[in-house]
């Protein structure tokens, strides 16, 4: 069984093994594959993995071998997974691989913003506690999170991860989700316009679909506290970036801490970039090296489960 993953490096820069997949057939890990180059490098695979290298039906089309697809994340989108089905190819995820390391990125950010740590750490740098005249220095308010109302949209395992982290700190849980099930005990459920209203800071944690891309928007922001926060670390199309960027730069919101963006990697020219109420990080809730062996091993045991006739994390049955 020839195994070809298409963007082996963001997941396994060389920290991790592929061992577990090397048991399993040949396999060629490519760090990255360009786009004009996907349909060379899959070709001949029995089973491609592919983080976030596009699969359109037209490639799966001209992959005659192909067998299974692996996506090594929970989002799946970048696959045509009914163009995989048609042809009876599964297509797998791995769901719920880094809930926590999630949740304290979402954390950090918001531990980030209210305090303000690496502003002022840079200011310590560039001398500006050196030339104070107090023993004390800062020029950004000084928030307590005890009694803040967290809003989170989307309370599955990541959001559910998040909400105990700031009830640890004291925080009052709002929270919108789907499902009908009963919320834990301490979080209440919220429509979306009470959150929006009510919420210091909002944290989302819903997956893109097409009923809320850019839900955050500027209706929504509007609703928004003046002394407000949004954070996201979840997908950067849930948000209109446009209108944020507005709402941050007239001050409608106090700021933002943002882990995605619409376009990964981003253009250097993204107005986000020079706002300073804007604080962004690369993409890298998710990785840990922890979260990052998990999501290797579920991968793995995910292939070696369809090779015996027992597929699971089949996205597309």
């Amino acid at each position: 069984m020839k195994i070809t993953v298409l963007d082996g490096y963001a997941l396994n820069p060389g920290d991790l093994s592929w061992q577990a997949f090397e048991s399993l057939g040949e396999i060629q890990v490519h760090d990255r594959v360009a786009s004009d180059a996907i349909l060379d490098a899959a070709q001949g695979a029995d089973v491609l993995l592919t983080n976030k290298t596009p699969l359109s039906q037209a490639t799966l089309e001209a992959l005659p071998d192909l067998k299974y697809i692996g996506v090594l994340a929970t989002g799946h989108n970048v696959v045509d997974s009914a163009a995989a089905r048609a042809r009876g190819v599964p297509v797998t995820n791995v769901p719920g691989y880094g809930p926590e390391s999630v949740a304290q990125m979402a954390i950090a950010h918001v531990m980030n913003i209210s305090r303000q740590v690496a502003h002022h750490a840079s200011a310590v740098r560039n001398f500006r506690w050196a030339r104070n005249q107090d023993f004390c220095f800062w020029d950004f308010p000084q928030i307590e999170l005890t009694g803040k109302t967290l809003g989170i949209i989307g309370l599955g395992t990541i959001g559910l991860a998040t909400a105990k982290i700031a009830q640890a700190l004291g925080m009052k849980i709002l929270a919108n989700r789907k499902s009908d099930k009963p919320m834990p005990e301490n979080i209440e459920r919220s429509s979306l316009d009470r959150i929006f209203e009510e919420s210091d800071f909002i944290s989302l944690h819903c997956p893109l679909a097409e009923d809320n891309e850019k839900m955050v928007n500027q209706a929504r922001l509007n609703q928004m506290k003046p002394t407000a926060f949004l954070i996201n670390t979840s997908r950067g199309q849930l948000i209109d970036e446009g209108d944020l960027y507005q709402a941050l730069k007239d001050h409608r919101i106090a700021g933002a801490g943002l882990d995605v963006l619409t376009q990964e990697p981003p253009a250097s020219d993204n107005p986000l970039f020079t706002l300073e109420n804007c604080h962004i990080t690369p993409h890298i809730a998710w990785a840990t090296q922890a979260a990052r062996r998990r999501l290797l091993n579920t991968a793995a045991e995910n292939l070696s489960s369809w090779t015996q006739g027992n597929p699971v994390n089949v996205v597309n049955p």
